[in-house]
């Protein structure tokens, strides 16, 4: 009994009894049209989270920031009259599980099970109005079955640049479909770790090292499917502009994607039939290309390097192989580069000038080979000095600026062509020079690549293809789901084939076919599950045409109307998910050509030491801790109420217990303890009507909590039901009507409290299931206001007035006031001043 009454309220009796009763009823299932109980009537509204990776650490109090902001959207939708679609799922598939697998010597498969279970429990302690009938698990072979479905429909898809959308491939009138398909395969230079028997993300490697065990890392080729996103890049620009997302990731999307105006230049070689093309953003500057540089990995450097350079550049070649992407275009490192022993001839001046290699130049970006300028680019000027290449001026910057090194736009100079002209101009015409000699040709580039689709894993979804004399082709959709074969040996080959060259029956399609061995990577399965929410269960379809064009329905191209997640999926979750929503709608399969409508990103949560929260540091704190110590309610309240959501913060045990301390004095006011340590309705809570002041704090709130939901600002909100709470706490008699209007405000923000006080209250139904209140501005007018009184100058008295009354008016009440009769008494009124609204200031002698 002691250390229940150390507790503010008995939240430890009241929440674990609502979720239960929360399930029973089936209150929080979004019926689909066609569905029991579905309600033509009602609008619909699709708030989701970016759904979880199981981990076995479970939840940490970053993650239900985002979910307690949507959930509580998702409760007052529910309020307003909304069919909600709020569900919840698992991506469960990816490296960290198999690895964490293989650490404990656990299947993935059963570790996942294990994650999953502990998260959902966690979340439904914490009180989430989740529609657990649609919940959806990535490794779920009902589910990744249209993962591979959603693959043959881009495998089996071109990009018509003429019609500027995907179409089936049988439209395609050229003779090697297989160079169009936007699923295709390639050798591509990739971060190959041996140890870890994985191709590595650019930000896995530090140092030509892994990040995890810190193993050697080489580049190499290999060969892997990849998705020919680059035929969407200017789309992906463009149709941004429709939704409402940051400005800040809008920006972050544009810049990966990268997109640069500018002219395509070949130049021939000396003594040679090839030629090297380049991409430049400034063609202007051509005359001052005293050099020519390939990536080190360039087909062409097998060709030209002579006899005699052979073995620098061979040497150069290996140690290239070691490094990253990151690592090489760091600006600050020192450049290093190899000549080839060949020349190039400049198409402007018929010039020769050297060819190098260096490792500054990427094969993946542009062409894989640039035209050196060196008196008017950082690198270039940095690389040619080293090497001692010419450096020629052909910009002259305005006013004093150095002229060596200025990358802006000023006027041509040493340039025949286009002396004397200003850059953008200068541009122009030399492109227009180029184009007619057959020179060059105005083109656009991106920065974005083609994504790279291929892991060499277990854990994941296997492609639907097979191999047979050299070639891939589909599996029939008939044979969907391909499940990946039961292996006790998952572990990295080491020799560069997946784990699942292990399973040698599995790999036996027939006896002319083999399977693909890569799998797909994590992104594949998180980067549509949004769709497969509006409609789980169906088998026949990836999702129902009337459930998708329901939930989708809007005057809007995004078909999520609320998203929320961390800033860390800021670019490539959004990217791929646009991508592959774009193939779907192109092909017909969807309503609209977004995925997202609006985006929010909720900041990231400190540790109470400022710092980012790791084990390293010990100030992780676990949801399931604060939940014991002051219940689910105060927790979600309490993570809303820290600032506002898209802000970083930092936890407060001492903010949890303020936050505990206020839904405490809500069921104070209407609850009692009574002498056996039994909990009662309050005998003030009465059916009388509510006073002036009260209905016009209660009306005040009805506004400020209505507004503040719709603004996300979630933390104002709080604060307005704090003083809604103050104005009520010494009441004599508490209105049991602004009380239901109360519950209903809270509800979203704490729904195990407001669920139970409306119970004790004896009100119908389930608070849930309610109608939003609304306010009435006439109890907002304020008709009265306070005066301060004088007496010789010196405060001695307030009183509240009709803001109406003339001074006349005002003069009396205030001399009838008992304090100032008292203070008055005996003396004379010299004189009585009036400032309407203000104060009255009373002289006497």
């Amino acid at each position: 009994m002691s250390s229940e009454r150390r507790k503010p309220y008995p939240f430890d009796q009241i929440e674990p009894k609502w979720p239960k009763i929360w399930d029973e009823r089936q209150i929080f299932h979004a019926p689909n049209p066609g569905e029991k109980n579905f309600d033509s009537k009602k609008s619909k509204f699709y708030v989701l989270d970016m759904f979880p990776y199981p981990s076995g650490a479970g939840l940490h109090v970053g993650h239900p920031e985002g979910y307690t902001a949507t959930d509580i959207i998702a409760r007052y939708k529910r309020l307003r009259g909304f069919n909600v679609l709020h569900p919840m799922g698992w991506d469960a598939f990816g490296l960290p599980a198999e690895q964490y697998a293989i650490k404990t010597g656990q299947h993935p498969e059963l570790t996942t099970r294990e994650n999953v279970a502990k998260f959902k429990s966690q979340l439904k302690r914490i009180g989430f109005s989740y529609d657990w009938q649609r919940v959806i698990n990535t490794t779920d072979p009902g589910y990744f079955q249209w993962t591979q479905w959603i693959f043959l429909q881009i495998y089996n898809s071109w990009f018509n640049p003429k019609t500027n959308k995907a179409e089936p491939i049988k439209t395609y009138r050229g003779e090697n479909p297989d160079e169009v398909r936007l699923a295709y395969v390639a050798d591509v230079p990739v971060n190959w770790c041996p140890e870890l028997g994985t191709v590595l993300a650019n930000e896995e490697v530090v140092d030509g090292k892994s990040e995890v065990g810190g193993f050697p890392v080489v580049r190499r080729p290999m060969r892997q499917w990849m998705l020919r996103i680059t035929a969407y890049a200017e789309r992906l620009i463009d149709e941004i502009e429709g939704l409402d997302w940051p400005e800040g990731i809008k920006l972050l999307q544009r810049n990966w994607i990268g997109r640069s105006e500018g002219a395509e230049i070949e130049f021939k070689i000396d003594n040679h039939d090839a030629r090297i093309r380049v991409f430049t953003t400034r063609p202007d500057t051509l005359y001052g290309a005293t050099y020519m540089v390939l990536a080190p990995e360039h087909s062409l450097v097998d060709q030209v390097v002579t006899e005699e350079q052979w073995p620098a550049v061979r040497e150069y070649r290996e140690r290239t192989a070691r490094k990253c992407d990151l690592e090489r275009t760091e600006l600050a490192k020192e450049k290093t580069g190899v000549f080839t022993g060949a020349f190039a001839i400049n198409p402007a001046n018929e010039e020769k000038i050297p060819i190098w290699i260096a490792d500054y130049v990427l094969l993946g970006y542009g062409t894989g080979a640039i035209q050196a300028v060196p008196a008017h680019d950082e690198r270039d000027l940095e690389f040619a000095r080293k090497f001692d290449l010419p450096i020629r001026q052909v910009v002259q910057p305005p006013g004093n600026e150095d002229p060596i090194g200025f990358v802006g736009d000023g006027i041509a100079m040493n340039s025949p062509i286009i002396d004397g002209l200003q850059s953008r101009d200068a541009i122009r015409k030399i492109t227009e020079w180029l184009e007619q000699r057959g020179l060059g040709k105005r083109a656009i580039n991106y920065k974005l690549r083609d994504w790279l689709f291929s892991r060499q894993r277990y854990w994941g979804e296997p492609f639907p293809v097979v191999w047979e004399d050299g070639k891939h082709r589909a599996l029939n959709e008939s044979e969907l789901p391909v499940v990946p074969p039961p292996l006790v040996d998952y572990k990295p080959t080491g020799t560069g084939e997946p784990p699942l060259a292990k399973a040698k029956d599995w790999i036996r399609y027939s006896d002319n076919a083999t399977r693909e061995l890569n799998v797909m990577p994590q992104w594949a399965g998180s980067c549509w599950y949004y769709l497969r929410f509006c409609d789980p269960e169906n088998d026949k379809r990836f999702v129902g045409e009337k459930a998708e064009k329901y939930w989708a329905a809007g005057n809007h191209p995004g078909t999520v109307d609320l998203y929320v997640g961390g800033t860390e999926h800021a670019v490539l979750h959004l990217l791929y998910a646009r991508f592959g929503h774009k193939v779907l709608f192109d092909l017909g399969y969807l309503s609209k050509p977004e995925p997202f409508q609006r985006l929010v990103n909720q900041g990231i949560i400190l540790g109470e030491d400022g710092q980012k929260m790791s084990k390293s540091r010990g100030n992780i704190v676990n949801p399931d801790d604060v939940i014991d110590q002051y219940g689910a309610d105060a927790f979600r309240c309490y993570e809303m109420f820290m600032g506002p959501l898209e802000q970083m913060k930092p936890w407060s045990m001492r903010g949890v217990e303020g936050v505990s301390r206020f839904l405490a004095r809500v069921w104070r006011l209407m609850m009692n303890e009574n002498q056996a340590g039994e909990w009662e309705l309050s005998s003030a809570v009465q059916d009388v009507d509510l006073a002036k002041a009260q209905q016009k704090v209660l009306h005040a709130t009805i506004k400020k909590v209505t507004e503040d939901i719709e603004s996300l600002s979630f933390n104002t909100a709080i604060s307005q039901m704090m003083i809604f709470v103050n104005a009520f706490t010494n009441a004599e008699t508490v209105p049991i009507s602004a009380m239901r209007t109360f519950l209903v405000l809270l509800n979203p923000f704490a729904p195990h409290l407001s669920s139970e006080l409306w119970q004790q209250l004896k009100l119908k139904g389930d608070v849930a299931e309610q109608t939003w209140p609304s306010y009435d501005e006439k109890f907002l007018v304020e008709d009265e206001v306070e005066i301060v009184i004088q007496v010789n100058g010196k405060v001695r008295d307030r009183m509240t007035i009709s803001i109406q009354a003339s001074e006349e008016e005002i003069k009396n009440a205030v001399l009838r006031l008992p304090k100032i009769q008292e203070l008055t008494a005996g003396k004379q009124i010299r004189k009585v001043v009036v400032i309407p609204k203000k104060l009255v200031n009373i002289v006497v002698a």
